[in-house]
């Protein structure tokens, strides 16, 4: 990498950690919490709005809805939170539902679960960048009138943040995460003790509008559905949950009962703030409309619809205009940072399924801050992806994303299920059984819920996008089982048999030759020293002057190799040369045919461009001939030579006890030790052509 972009990549992502300290990059809870729950946190910044935004169709009257749509969705999180308090104790390894479903249902359960989670993630990191323009937006116009920009610059800086490592990206995200709970918190209960028992008049800025339905139908079956679509959005809440199982392996020992008391803390501040703000939004009169300008026809000119946090923060707050820019700031803030859940439930998951070999190998390595960078950019790249699709709005992504979440929620407790009954066939301990049989009625009622709300969220949201998930959801499971496929297949291609050490008959060596210099005389001094059975030089007659050339130089030199020409009518290079050596595997199938390619060393990368283009065909189209084996051999020319010598050498720890450097002398100033005498490279000599 060029010194400019190695310099770059130390600013962002930093300097390069040692295998060994992936140890004190686990987390403490006081660090885990904001790293796996701030997604289910600050889903409440626009769960509650989706509900309130839903119910809108049918006007204001539907609002007294909002309360028990509200207590659903808290039973339904504390049922999840429950269930997988069971789960991260029973599968501490970091599969999660994925691992749950594999080991109980089988492989399909096991790929659905992880396209699931895979289109989830990549829907939490969009959902939640895109709601904190939204937020922001509410403070600067022109965040509002350049969403798009604001989300992928934010995706792009959270990357950043993310590729320097686990520990620090939570260091650096748990001060807005706590601040945001202090905020949100400090809105809730100042807000409920000014109306409910100081008996102040707090309005919202809404309040007084008028709002009329979309509609005269929503009556009977069309306001049932209007209901579920409304919990369905309210479900948006529960996103993240299942994070804290992906990420057992990141928390401190013991890491299952960690991992399990950050789930209840997620559950019990989740479920607060959430019942918390749609309290205080009844008792405000906030409105919120899914088309403002058709639903509120008493609103003024120009009247810009705030988010429901903004509208209580403003209400709340109206005395105290710092109070409200704070709320609105760590609310954005918070949003912005959920999307860490996603970047680091995603990496973990995709390196787990590419150590099962469903996923590129690349995802299974971790980068230079022991984080899995590969999957961090992948995520990246797909949420930009949906939001420039979507024009980063919030509630066409919602419409997306609870599918895959309760896809996952459904088959993971239908996996615990079976997880408990196989092991009460075995287990005779009284206590232990009757703590297994406790564990697989919470996982049974989990499975229940989920699967019905499952169900109620493919009814009330396939049309409304949620088949472009299912479709997302499909394509990775085929991609997954192709890969799967590919990997099952090469690896009994390279299953070694009884015969395959048998030695080819002979090496016929040919030196491609177009200018009697430098570079082709390394190379017919490295093919010589090789000792092949047949060595022959080989040019191609693209230009008969320069052939003729080439012919004298070589009878004047006396090059003790023959020199073959192979003629090209229509001035190609690469189909001639493949014609030969396949004339040669032709007669003699047993050879071994080594080409050897001689080829300049640059230093800088558009100096490839003018260099090396013949070369790169020829080796891109000799490797799919069976028997033929390519080498290159290096000539590095002055500006390579130059762009080897570092500006400041790294030492390896121990190089002076070891005698590979000169100690720098002790003039009591420090400064990096002196560099290392370049190495010659490897030489090939010959009695008939230069010393290399």
């Amino acid at each position: 990498m060029p010194r400019l972009g190695v310099a770059l990549k130390r600013v962002l992502v930093g300097r390069p950690q040692r295998s060994d300290r992936l140890a004190h990059t686990l987390l403490p809870k006081r660090i885990a919490l904001p790293v796996f729950a701030s997604d289910a946190m600050s889903s409440v910044a626009y769960a509650p709005e989706e509900i309130f935004l839903t119910l809108s169709a049918a006007g204001v009257a539907s609002y007294a809805f909002s309360p028990w749509i509200g207590l659903a969705v808290v039973v339904v999180l504390l049922t999840v939170v429950t269930s997988y308090r069971q789960n991260v104790h029973a599968y501490p390894s970091g599969g999660g539902d994925y691992e749950v479903a594999t080991v109980n249902l089988g492989r399909r359960a096991g790929l659905t679960v992880a396209s699931a989670l895979l289109v989830d993630y990549t829907l939490t990191v969009a959902v939640s960048i895109s709601a904190a323009a939204a937020n922001i937006g509410a403070l600067v116009p022109f965040v509002a009138e350049h969403k798009v920009a604001f989300a992928v610059g934010a995706i792009v800086v959270l990357t950043a943040v993310n590729l320097r490592g686990v520990r620090e990206s939570g260091v650096a995200f748990a001060i807005p995460t706590y601040a945001f709970m202090i905020g949100i918190g400090t809105m809730i209960i100042w807000g409920l003790t000014r109306i409910l028992i100081l008996g102040d008049d707090v309005q919202a800025a809404s309040a007084d509008l008028e709002m009329v339905a979309e509609g005269d139908a929503f009556t009977g079956l069309a306001l049932v559905l209007l209901v579920l679509r409304s919990f369905t959005q309210g479900c948006a809440a529960l996103t993240g949950v299942e994070a804290i199982s992906n990420g057992v392996p990141a928390f401190r020992k013991p890491k299952s009962r960690n991992a399990a008391t950050t789930l209840l803390l997620l559950g019990v501040i989740s479920v607060s703030m959430f019942m918390g703000l749609i309290a205080l939004a009844q008792l405000t009169g906030a409105k919120i409309a899914e088309y403002p300008a058709v639903q509120f026809p008493s609103a003024p000119d120009g009247y810009v619809q705030q988010t429901l946090v903004a509208q209580l923060a403003d209400a709340v707050f109206s005395d105290f205009r710092p109070g409200f820019y704070i709320v609105v700031v760590v609310t954005a803030l918070i949003l912005v940072l959920a999307a860490n859940t996603a970047y680091n439930g995603f990496p973990v998951l995709g390196s787990i399924l590419s150590q099962d070999r469903y996923l590129p190998r690349q995802l299974h390595t971790r980068g230079d801050r022991l984080a899995f960078s590969n999957g961090i950019l992948a995520l990246a790249a797909v949420a930009i992806v949906l939001v420039v699709g979507f024009q980063a709005e919030v509630t066409r992504l919602v419409a997306l994303y609870t599918v895959g979440v309760f896809t996952s929620f459904t088959l993971s407790q239908i996996g615990m299920l079976r997880h408990w009954n196989r092991h009460l066939l075995t287990e005779t301990d009284p206590a232990e059984r009757r703590r297994m049989k406790r564990s697989r009625v919470i996982n049974g009622f989990g499975a229940a819920m989920t699967a019905s709300v499952l169900v109620v969220v493919l009814i009330t949201k396939f049309t409304r996008g949620a088949w472009i998930a299912i479709a997302a959801m499909a394509l990775f499971y085929v991609m997954m089982i192709a890969i799967r496929r590919h990997y099952d297949r090469v690896a009994a291609e390279l299953v070694a048999g009884d015969t395959d050490t048998v030695l080819p008959s002979r090496n016929h060596a040919i030196v491609l030759v177009s200018t009697l210099h430098k570079p082709s005389l390394r190379a017919l001094s490295y093919a010589r020293a090789t000792r092949p059975d047949v060595l022959e030089a080989v040019t191609v007659n693209v230009d008969e002057a320069d052939t003729k050339r080439l012919v004298r130089d070589w009878e004047r030199r006396k090059i003790p190799v023959p020199l073959k020409v192979v003629e090209s009518p229509y001035r190609e290079i690469t189909k001639p040369v493949l014609d030969y050596v396949k004339r040669i595997r032709s007669t003699n199938p047993r050879d071994v045919v080594t080409v050897f390619i001689p080829e300049y060393v640059v230093g800088h990368w558009w100096e490839q461009l003018l260099h090396n283009q013949s070369a790169l065909r020829l080796k891109g189209r000799l490797l799919f001939q069976p028997g033929v084996m390519v080498t290159s051999v290096p000539w590095q020319l002055q500006s390579s030579e130059r762009a080897a010598v570092p500006r400041r050498p790294e030492t390896a720890p121990g190089s002076y006890r070891r005698g590979y450097e000169s100690a720098p002398p002790d003039d009591g100033r420090a400064g990096p030790p002196a560099a290392p005498p370049a190495a010659a490279p490897p030489a090939a000599t010959s009695s008939s052509g230069p010393r290399t």
